[in-house]
């Protein structure tokens, strides 16, 4: 919990009564719960701090855990079953904590072939990467799909997702990520800070930018009526108009609750077709080191979670 705005240090330990389910709801024993960029901003005084108020409030929207508990008319889980989920984005979900309660439709089970700490990271970034390559872009087979920062928190599910799907994908990143992306089933690395990709890759049916960094260079290199999603929040209206001018979708995504987007995460997790790279697993009493290590820009390009013993 957090009881004021600022750096990684307002984040405390404190004992508050658990949250019980009303009809529709189930409670969940926590896990494991992943760390985001949103869950730092928010912390902060940006994200989603618009939504949540003014502090008092808990951070963190990932949940893997156990349910302990269901509301009248919950017929998809019962007390014991393992589930994951994003609860309530970009309402308050409190997921730096021992309990949960959201709509049972907020989870799903947890996947067989994922660890406790694998499915805990998984949600946002996962829905994210689902809702933008499935629900947004509609990539299909054969389709060229470039993304920037492929080997991201996000990028290195949104290569995977695409590629399964029979995308011919080419993910910027550096040179030294370019095994690990090939891995994941990228047909091709650019190293962002020697490769100018405009000279390498045109008409392209999408293009994913993860950094908010290439949005007209990006316009560029896409066929008309290919789509441009740009991640980062706040889309330039001159890049809005841009598009539209050359007949080029233009868009945001802000991720949101998805059970359809969780199964269909499971399913590729289940055929071997996804998979999540963790960076590093801290207790939930060291939140705060753990928020420290995202913002510090040195951290490998995998997820940081937090265990809750």
């Amino acid at each position: 919990m957090q009881r004021q705005l600022g750096g990684p240090e307002v984040l405390r330990v404190e004992e508050v009564e658990a949250p019980e389910p009303i009809p529709t709801e189930v409670q969940v024993r926590v896990r494991a719960a992943g760390v985001n960029p949103v869950d730092c901003k928010t912390r902060q005084g940006k994200g989603m701090t618009a939504v949540l108020g003014a502090p008092p409030f808990t951070v963190g929207w990932d949940v893997c855990g156990e349910v302990t508990a269901v509301g009248g008319g919950v017929t998809r889980f019962a007390v014991g079953d393992e589930v994951f989920g994003m609860p309530w984005f970009p309402r308050q979900a409190g997921a730096y904590a021992e309990y949960v309660t959201a709509p049972s439709r907020h989870f799903a089970g947890k996947p067989h072939a994922f660890s406790v700490e694998e499915a805990g990271a998984l949600p946002l970034a996962g829905l994210t990467a689902w809702q933008i390559v499935v629900d947004t872009i509609r990539v299909q087979d054969g389709d060229d799909v470039l993304v920037h920062g492929g080997a991201g928190g996000v990028g290195h599910l949104a290569v995977q997702i695409a590629a399964a799907r029979g995308a011919n994908v080419i993910a910027t990143a550096r040179r030294e990520q370019a095994d690990l992306l090939d891995r994941l089933g990228a047909a091709r690395t650019l190293d962002y800070r020697d490769d100018d990709f405009d000279r390498e890759v045109a008409d392209l049916d999408s293009v994913i930018d993860f950094t908010g960094a290439y949005g007209e260079r990006s316009l560029a290199v896409l066929r008309p009526g290919g789509t441009l999603v740009s991640v980062p929040s706040g889309i330039d209206p001159a890049l809005l108009a841009l598009g539209a001018e050359q007949r080029k979708r233009v868009t945001g995504i802000l991720v949101e609750p998805d059970p359809v987007g969780l199964a269909g995460l499971c399913d590729l997790i289940e055929r071997g077709k996804l998979e999540i790279e963790i960076d590093r697993v801290f207790d939930l009493e060291d939140a705060a080191a753990a928020h420290r290590r995202a913002e510090s820009g040195g951290h490998g390009a995998g997820k940081i979670v937090l265990r809750v013993p």
